[in-house]
């Protein structure tokens, strides 16, 4: 049976990347799970030769994948840095204050929200994981721990909750029914309120080779064209765009409702819809290309990883993130590979990567083994995570990034 496209139910036929049977990315292991049956699923993407939506299949529902969740946005510090950044932006910039609502959508630990709620802004989260919603609430945030869509925001409307600031930050790629959440968010945004979403840049995804960013866990993938298409089909205008760094490279995109005249569109917004039409992403050209460039870096990393390892060196990994998972499982790289990763967040360590079985622990693990090499996974991350390891450099160590291709730095 061919699936159809998650917002435009045109059929799937088109293959954007295949990259074979993979474990939930999320769900990392105890010891004492690492002999029984570990279900895989397929990591197929399409993309729809409509819209240009790139997405993959539902195997496993939210409430399955977001039941023990192990990612905590607080534990990375310029990610911290980042959400402190946008807070101070969009205060001024939407003149918020005590009299406002500010509402995200996917607020995990609260690490946004309490920039707004030290300024006696009200906040509210939206978290559907049950144990990165209860730590939200022990830091004082108050968060619903729901799912996002029509439902809530109706039960919400009725309480006369709207909002004047609804933030969707790295989520809009989490809903597999992609128009029941957005016209979930038309419901409840402020007559004159603004949306913002940040998402990853598609268009970055394939000309920078990120392919370990899908995974499972990660629905759909969006260009500017087609992420614009979407909010439009539910009467929701996108009337500014910002290009930001996060995760290889997002986009911050403003949406108000279509029938608010108080806010001018930039010409931002047409600059980057200019953009990608002459990059071709109104086309399946570059969307077809991308599988044979994937094997190219799968090729390479591993062509370093089996140098290094007959010269007798010492490899391990930074980092436990969910896009690591996709790249270790893709390419098949295990302890032969990989001695073992490290991880600052206590949620993760003294587990094993599912797939590989790889084990997680603490940053210190780096001094008592001092490897030759650290292969840095959350390769976004990888400035930060470099001035925080700059001590391997004291023994001779050297870091590896694997993406866009396998380099030494």
């Amino acid at each position: 049976m061919t699936s159809k496209c998650r917002f435009c139910a045109h059929p799937l036929t088109r293959t954007f990347v295949d990259l074979g049977m993979s474990p939930l990315s999320n769900r990392y292991l105890t010891a004492e799970q690492l002999n029984q049956m570990e279900p895989l699923y397929p990591l197929h993407a399409y993309v729809c030769d409509r819209c240009f939506l790139v997405q993959l299949d539902e195997f496993e529902t939210p409430e399955r994948i977001f039941e023990d969740y192990a990612y905590f946005s607080s534990y990375s510090d310029s990610w911290l840095e980042h959400a402190r950044q946008y807070a101070n932006q969009i205060e001024q910039r939407l003149h918020l204050d005590a009299s406002s609502q500010v509402i995200e959508i996917a607020s995990n630990d609260g690490y946004l929200l309490n920039f707004f709620q030290k300024k006696d802004i009200p906040v509210l989260g939206i978290e559907p994981a049950t144990n990165v919603a209860k730590t939200a609430e022990h830091k004082g945030i108050r968060t619903l721990n729901r799912f996002f869509g029509t439902k809530l925001a109706t039960e919400l409307v009725g309480q006369s909750i709207r909002a004047n600031l609804l933030i969707a930050n790295n989520v809009l790629a989490h809903v597999p029914d992609l128009n029941d959440f957005v016209c979930g968010m038309k419901q409840l945004l402020a007559p004159r309120g603004t949306i913002t979403i940040e998402v990853p840049h598609l268009a970055r995804l394939i000309e920078q080779n990120q392919f370990d960013t899908i995974y499972h866990e990660h629905f759909s993938y969006f260009s500017f064209l087609t992420a614009r298409q979407v909010l439009q089909h539910h009467q929701l205008t996108v009337f500014d765009v910002e290009e930001l760094d996060t995760h290889g490279g997002s986009l911050r995109l403003y949406a108000k409702h279509a029938e608010d005249q108080t806010k001018e569109i930039s010409d931002r917004v047409e600059k980057m819809k200019a953009w990608e039409i002459a990059r071709s992403y109104d086309q399946l050209s570059p969307y077809l290309a991308f599988g044979e460039r994937v094997c190219d870096v799968k090729r390479k990393l591993l062509s370093f990883l089996i140098s290094a390892k007959q010269q007798g060196k010492r490899v391990v990994g930074y980092g436990a993130p969910a896009k690591g998972n996709t790249l270790l499982n893709y390419c098949g790289i295990r302890t032969d590979f990989l001695d073992f990763t490290v991880d600052r967040s206590p949620h993760k360590q003294g587990r094993f990567l599912p797939g590989t079985h790889i084990p997680i622990y603490s940053p210190e693990r780096i001094d008592e083994i001092k490897p030759d090499y650290l292969l840095i996974l959350p390769w976004n991350l990888r400035e930060e995570i470099m001035q925080q390891m700059s001590r391997i450099r004291n023994w001779g160590g050297k870091f590896v990034v694997p993406i866009p291709e396998s380099r030494v730095l």
